[in-house]
């Protein structure tokens, strides 16, 4: 079945359905990773985007229950060049097809990934139309004019969790394996808890709870809009704010909490986390032109000098002129000299 992408400046790749039908709009984006796609689909932080892979070949290990980092994919629509159609892996529990069929995720197949993708790290990130239908590329490309993309979007509270829990590492998405004789793993050990946690979950990843636990820490998560003063109550060592999707700039209760926060706990954050922290400093952040989307972003460390490869989701920075003299740029990205870390 013909399938095709519209993008918004009115350029379209054509190629073939897999997945589900139907018609979705979102902002579309590249990822390099070569591996892990189906922890991209399941990635909270792709909520309202459409996703292309630059990697020729997916789908060639299938998909699998252990592998998600949320219960259900998150992208509007799945773009590649090659679809493996017999995945080869002891794990595979079904195919990539067969699993965008389940979620009822549209993808295409057969187009020029690579053309795509230097069409996006030339004229930026931007709306996009996918489509299965019989319509007019002139007509998808105005639906993806008129669609939503991410700018001033609070896509965070339609992934984040209704309720404080404990992560277990004994639920079935978190089972922690290491490679291993016979048909399944071998479970690895968890160090003893040394301190308790509270996570702000913005679109957190399982991946993300599972490396926490694995550094001995309790986690308890709590949603997006808890307030500072019911963190407080269950007096935690420190506060983590989780990565997930949208526009940090969007979410004034987020900020709020965290400056509530501020000298009172410990604070780390990552990818929204961290931009939440820039906004909670007094800072603000800015769209990045096409986003750090992959597994294979430089990040230097400015007091060390070292040089970390690094995997990244993220379309938005932190503006370092707009942080205060009391905030100190730690890590820089390599590829643009955008901040990747900042010290209180």
């Amino acid at each position: 079945m013909r399938a095709f992408l519209a993008l918004e400046d009115g350029r379209y790749f054509e190629g073939e359905s897999f997945g589900a039908t139907g018609t979705r709009v979102g902002e579309v984006c590249f990822n390099t990773a070569m591996t892990g796609y189906q922890e991209v689909l399941t990635d909270p932080s792709y909520r309202g985007q459409i996703v292309a892979m630059t990697y020729p070949l997916i789908g060639n290990y299938g998909t699998n229950s252990l592998d998600q980092e949320s219960r259900s994919p998150h992208v509007r629509g799945f773009v590649i060049e090659e679809l493996s159609e017999i995945p080869s892996n002891w794990r595979s529990e079904m195919s990539l097809d067969e699993y965008l069929r389940k979620w009822n995720v549209p993808g295409v197949q057969g187009v020029d990934t690579r053309a795509l993708t230097r069409h996006l790290r030339t004229r930026g990130a931007m709306k996009a139309c996918l489509t299965t239908e019989e319509i007019s590329p002139e007509e998808a490309t105005h639906r993806a004019i008129k669609g939503e993309g991410v700018i001033g979007m609070d896509y965070v509270r339609e992934v984040s969790a209704r309720k404080i829990y404990q992560w277990d590492p004994e639920d079935k998405l978190s089972e922690p394996w290491s490679i291993g004789p016979g048909n399944g793993g071998i479970k690895s050990s968890l160090p003893p808890v040394r301190f308790r946690i509270v996570a702000y979950d913005y679109g957190i990843k399982e991946n993300i709870l599972r490396l926490l636990r694995q550094k001995g820490f309790r986690v308890t998560v709590v949603p997006a809009a808890t307030t500072a003063k019911e963190v407080l109550a269950l007096n935690p060592d420190g506060v983590f704010l989780s990565n997930g999707p949208g526009d940090p700039a969007a979410l004034p209760y987020a900020h709020e909490a965290t400056r509530d926060l501020m000298g009172k706990k410990t604070i780390f954050g990552i990818c929204l986390g961290h931009q939440i922290l820039g906004f909670a400093f007094g800072g603000s952040t800015y769209k990045l032109k096409f986003g750090h989307h992959g597994a294979n972003q430089p990040v230097k460390d400015l007091g060390s000098g070292k040089v970390a490869i690094t995997a990244q989701n993220h379309g938005f920075a932190v503006d370092p002129k707009s942080l205060p003299s009391n905030v100190e740029v730690t890590h820089i990205n390599l590829n643009d000299g955008t901040v990747e870390g900042m010290r209180h």
